[in-house]
């Protein structure tokens, strides 16, 4: 086994860790949250919102931001960590991110998300013959997602200080988020983009919300003071996004279904400019483009046209250029991480070294 196989396995089995004791929480979480909710008792449309929300929440994912909380929380030497403060801001974290990807599939037209029907498709599939109501009841579920997000740490109990500034922290990553979602839009209107800007996309998009909140969260709830260290969490998130952005990139052309949780033609369909297409693009002959111009965007895109554009992009070695830029992100990203010895611990400091290259690893 390589080394960076050993690796890959040893950053499994830890976020695998955190991710089963988490699951556990949030069942219980939504649980007590049925229990208690205040709704119309005659309406059927409230409670069954509630449960879309739980529904795309608990099918989950890595729970990779649910991972860096924990560790984070573990960093500095000598904190003070208390498992409910870590158990709350971990819960607002998920609880956005299920916000976040209610609204990404509604501007998306996606059907799937994390292997089973979006929010969206899911009220569309309830709902035949309304997709008016389908859509509203899925921008409403996405709401109650994000209202929930700050809702958990309010009622939580913690010290008034720690509440507000848990609060302040996913504000900001949500603004971000949506500044990100606009800008994503934003670029299929000015043609090829340049890679700064893809770049840019990223870091308010994801990097901020996926990665550095989870770290300024982890540590507030050791009760540390993020802004300490913020120019150097930023870095490391910035990295850590971008080349989590180009893998994904690459697994939607190149990753299967089972793996990905969505079919390989919904990007060629969307016809977004990604790290990918724009490296291809710019390599391809104007044949190419042309070909690649008739396929991208369309909406019945086939398996066949996602093979031409696979073979287009393999003949320019855009695949293997994506590929080798990814991990040179990630080497960024564990070289920063590597420098944070001076002031945290080493079990953490070897988690956030090492996690990049299971991000580059995994489902390669």
């Amino acid at each position: 086994m390589s080394h960076d196989e050993e690796v890959t396995r040893q950053m499994a089995s830890r976020i695998a860790q955190h991710r089963d004791r988490f699951q556990d929480l949030f069942q219980r979480y939504f649980a007590q949250l049925h229990a208690t909710a205040d709704a119309p008792e005659l309406s059927r449309f409230a409670p069954e919102c509630l449960r879309m929300v739980e529904e795309l929440a608990l099918r989950g994912g890595k729970r990779q931001r649910v991972a860096f909380a924990y560790e984070a929380a573990n960093l500095t030497p000598g904190g003070t960590t208390t498992e409910k403060a870590v158990d709350i801001a971990a819960l607002s974290i998920e609880l956005l991110q299920a916000h976040l990807l209610i609204h990404d599939d509604i501007i998306d037209n996606a059907a799937t998300r994390r292997g089973g029907p979006s929010t969206y498709y899911a009220y569309r599939d309830k709902l035949p013959g309304h997709p008016q109501h389908a859509l509203g009841l899925a921008v409403l579920a996405g709401d109650l997602a994000l209202v929930l997000s700050q809702q958990v740490i309010a009622d939580a109990g913690l010290e008034p200080w720690l509440a507000q500034t848990m609060m302040t922290l996913q504000n900001k990553a949500s603004l971000s988020t949506f500044v990100g979602q606009v800008f994503d839009l934003e670029r299929d209107f000015l043609g090829v983009p340049d890679e700064e800007l893809l770049h840019s996309v990223c870091d308010y998009k994801a990097a901020r919300s996926s990665a550095l909140a989870p770290l300024q969260l982890g540590l507030l709830a050791a009760e540390q003071d993020p802004k300490e260290h913020e120019p150097a969490l930023r870095r490391y998130a910035t990295s850590f996004g971008i080349s989590g952005q180009m893998r994904d990139d690459y697994l939607s052309l190149f990753g299967s279904e089972e793996v990905t949780g969505k079919p390989a033609t919904a990007d060629v369909a969307d016809g977004r400019v990604t790290y990918l297409i724009r490296r291809t693009l710019l390599a391809a002959s104007d044949s190419e483009r042309k070909l690649l111009a008739s396929v991208l965007g369309q909406a019945g895109a086939t398996e066949t046209d996602v093979d031409t554009v696979r073979e287009i992009v393999t003949a320019h070695g855009a695949d293997q250029s994506l590929l080798a830029d990814m991990r040179r992100f990630a080497e960024l990203a564990s070289t920063e991480a590597e420098q944070w010895a001076s002031w945290a611990e080493a079990d953490a400091v070897a988690f956030f070294r090492d996690v990049p290259v299971w991000g580059v690893q995994r489902l390669l």
